[in-house]
């Protein structure tokens, strides 16, 4: 016995849970508020029902470890799931992955009038009182960019102007949009056969996820960077700060001279920056970036990558040079 789950995200306040539990009489509707996690107290609704959970550990793995997995375990059927606007889908469907839960589907709500100015904002969550416990450092632009990157559709509670559109074509190219006042359930049956539905990747894969459009649009662009050399470790470093000024998304799969054997992971959203270690190559280092820039001139971001690469000089010395390595004790490991 295991449940259908329909996952529903959103960094703002809306009733799409409520309307998609109500356009399927059969389902059940579960919702969590975190707002109290700090402490280590979960309130979860299920079909109205109010049950107060205390956490000895008050973060958000041990609420989706401790509560969400074991509740859809033991529900047969479909069930709709209101998320916390803290928490992002993807790391609920790690948490279901060596679960029989099905993810049926990943729907996220987009503010039309806030979500542009918070993807790229610096606020932290801790800044809005969001934060989900004492060491969450994530920034409100990290938890909406991964919010709508992540959906199989999206829902927009009002009419986009043409920059977020664009913004929406190169981060979630393949979901398809309902207004808020539309018929939200029909969005359902819109999804493409190719949507993750919760499918977790391991970094490895291509980064250009849905084939998004690579030609500019109304001051957006996508930059995509591959090459066979590796990055200087310091110069890489240096290069940060192109990589967040008026950029909307960077994702990256890099190698660095001072670690051949790792693949590291960057991933940025707004001034938040996430470094980690996929593990050891696959094959050969076949390092790729993605950047979706707002304001920012798309080859600064691309000449800033590629001055940050070793030069041909230091490739033929590169077992003999002692490398200073900023990224040794930065990144943490990643479980994707």
């Amino acid at each position: 016995m295991a449940a259908r789950v329909v996952l529903v995200a959103g960094f703002t306040q809306h009733d799409v849970a409520d309307e998609l539990w109500r356009a399927s009489p059969e389902s059940a509707l579960v919702r969590h508020d975190l707002s109290g996690l700090a402490e280590g107290v979960v309130r979860r609704w299920k079909d109205g029902t109010l049950t107060v959970l205390e956490l000895a550990h008050g973060c958000v793995s041990c609420t989706l470890r401790l509560d969400l997995v074991p509740l859809l375990e033991g529900i047969d059927g479909r069930v709709i799931v209101h998320l916390d606007p803290m928490l992002e889908p993807e790391a609920v469907c790690f948490a279901l992955a060596e679960t029989e839960v099905e993810v049926e589907a990943v729907v996220t709500v987009v503010d039309t009038a806030t979500w542009l100015d918070d993807a790229t904002g610096t606020d932290s969550l801790a800044d809005r009182g969001m934060r989900a416990a004492e060491n969450d450092e994530r920034t409100v632009a990290q938890v909406v960019v991964g919010q709508a990157e992540f959906a199989d559709a999206l829902v927009l509670t009002g009419e986009p102007d043409p920059v977020l559109t664009a913004v929406l074509d190169r981060l979630s190219p393949t979901a398809p949009r309902e207004p808020a006042t539309g018929d939200v359930a029909a969005l359902l049956d819109a999804i493409a056969p190719s949507a993750r539905r919760g499918e977790i990747d391991d970094g490895f894969g291509s980064l250009l996820f849905g084939r998004p459009p690579l030609e500019p649009a109304h001051g957006v662009a996508v930059v995509h960077f591959t090459d066979r050399r590796p990055f200087h470790p310091m110069r890489l470093h240096d290069s940060i700060g192109v990589l967040l000024d008026g950029v909307v998304r960077v994702r990256g799969r890099v190698w660095i001279a001072s670690q051949p054997d790792a693949a590291l992971w960057l991933e940025s959203a707004g001034g938040g920056l996430r470094v980690g270690n996929l593990g050891p190559w696959e094959g050969e280092q076949d390092q790729e970036v993605v950047v979706i820039t707002r304001s920012a001139d798309p080859a600064h971001v691309l000449a800033a990558l590629r001055s940050a690469l070793v030069t041909d000089e230091e490739l033929g010395l590169i077992t003999e040079l002692d490398f200073a390595d900023p990224f040794t004790d930065w990144h943490e490991e990643l479980e994707l």
